[in-house]
């Protein structure tokens, strides 16, 4: 037996190959998304999301700069200037009429030590608005979930109602074919088989506007995760059956009990409703004395600032004359002067500061007790804002019981109704194979079928998104 030697360019291209199939596998695995994927896909890369997460820093921010105003400010204050003409020298307190060259450095600092509660009202205040912007996310996140599944569970109604019709199509191309074989042998007139391909070419015409349907929804679940490339985007198709059990036993007022309790919100309502309570709370506090505290460290340098460095005795000077006539002289003395030197200055020119100050408000045209009444009937608001959002989950938890019931009911009567429709349609068709039944009679029974066929799976997929919506309320993930 001859021995098989593998040349080495072969193996290479073996290995190749193998990857290549390996790559593409992965590569079309990767492009087949199941629901959660979906979901999780979306939260990570939603813009709405994206931003909806920004307001939650800037709270946080805003957060920052409340509490910091309980600690003291610190301000370095620093001028240079030169002045021209007539003016008071503010460190020497004399007249310079010539250009004069002026430094003032200076630290001040200062803090609040009582406005009414203000600032501890406003930390509180700024807390709540970090916590409702967080739940303000989670109800993004959930709004997206619910907006993806409803995507999802459209594309499969659309891939099964596909399938139903390729089936019905399939079956009266083959009617019109066995039609079309009896005209040209003359066994059934030429109105029977215009009549079949007449309905042949409707269904096929039907079929097309459902895969244009499922292709729109492909389209609007890929612009929900927000994808360019979608030519290869499909969706896992999981075995969805339908189970009459998934109906809780809970009332929707149970589903609500735990609703109100998790549901983002709801919670970021019932915050706001508390940081609209401390906006009352700090619009009061402007009724309050203020008491704060400030210090302050100063220096400065004046070109106006002059020292005597030598003096010298000059010509007596007269100033006058006595009673017997004789002159009155004073020593006059003339002076070599400098400007004090910058560094001593600074050193001479020190001066520093610190005081209480309380402000009692008596009269500020009534702006508190505006401000009082506003940030009440912006709390009235904030209650009544928390009432519709709880009307509207209650209402949307009662809508939904009572749509996954009725869905079930529609599901159960449409497949005995579909099941029996089924059999009358495989009786016609027996009938219209040995010419017994008109070919509008046998698409009348066709008709009646398919249409049973659409609304049993619609109503499958009701019942699903109804149950999701439950199951979303109760705390339950979203998940096929």
């Amino acid at each position: 037996m001859a021995k098989y030697v593998c040349k080495p360019e072969r193996l290479v291209l073996s290995v190749l190959l193998v990857f290549s199939l390996i790559s593409a596998s992965h590569a079309q695995a990767q492009n087949v998304w199941t629901l959660e994927s979906c979901i999780r896909h979306a939260h990570e890369n939603n813009l709405n999301l994206r931003q909806q997460e920004l307001n939650v820093e800037i709270a946080r921010e805003n957060l920052t700069q409340v509490a910091s105003e309980r600690f003291p400010n610190l301000n370095f204050n620093a001028t240079h200037g030169y002045n021209h003409g007539r003016t008071v020298d503010p460190f020497t307190n004399e007249f310079a009429t010539e250009r004069v060259r002026s430094n003032n450095f200076s630290v001040s600092s200062g803090m609040v030590l009582f406005n009414g509660f203000q600032i501890s009202n406003a930390i509180k205040q700024s807390r709540l608005m970090v916590d409702a912007s967080r739940h303000d996310v989670e109800a993004v996140k959930n709004d997206i979930s619910l907006a993806i599944a409803s995507a999802y569970l459209e594309i499969l109604l659309f891939k099964e109602l596909i399938e139903v019709m390729e089936g019905q199509l399939e079956i009266t191309r083959q009617q019109a074919e066995r039609t079309k074989k009896f005209f040209e042998a003359g066994r059934v007139p030429r109105g029977n088989l215009l009549t079949i391909e007449a309905q042949a070419a409707t269904e096929e015409l039907q079929l097309i506007n459902t895969q244009n349907n499922l292709q729109m929804a492909y389209i609007n679940l890929a612009h929900l995760l927000d994808l360019r490339e979608i030519d290869d985007f499909r969706i896992e198709i999981p075995d969805i059956e339908i189970d009459p059990g998934e109906i809780t036993d809970m009332s929707p007022a149970e589903i609500y009990n735990i609703a109100v309790r998790i549901h983002p919100d709801v919670k970021a309502s019932q915050i706001r409703v508390l940081s609209a309570e401390k906006d009352v709370e700090i619009a009061r506090g402007g009724r309050y004395p203020m008491l704060s505290l400030r210090g302050a460290y100063g220096t400065g340098y004046s070109g106006a600032s002059l020292e005597v460095i030598e003096s010298t005795i000059a010509e007596p000077k007269p100033i006058g004359y006595t009673e017997s006539g004789e002159t009155v002289f004073v020593p006059t003395y003339d002076y070599q002067t400098q400007i004090i030197p910058f560094a001593d200055q600074l050193e001479n020119n020190r001066n520093r500061s610190i005081g209480l100050y309380l402000t009692i408000p008596v009269f500020n045209n009534f702006q508190t007790r505006s401000a009082i009444n506003r940030t009440k009937v912006a709390l009235e608001s904030s209650k009544l804002s928390n009432r519709l959002v709880r009307d509207q989950v209650f209402k949307t938890i009662q809508q939904s019981h009572a749509d996954a019931k009725a869905s079930l009911k529609k599901y159960e009567a449409t497949k005995k109704n579909a099941g029996a429709l089924e059999e009358s349609f495989r009786y016609t068709e027996q009938r219209f194979n040995v010419g017994m039944a008109d070919p509008i009679e046998y698409n009348d029974a066709k008709n009646r079928l398919a249409a049973a066929e659409s609304e049993l799976l619609q109503a499958k997929y009701e019942f699903v998104f109804r149950i999701k919506i439950l199951d979303f309320y109760m705390g339950n993930p979203i998940k096929l």
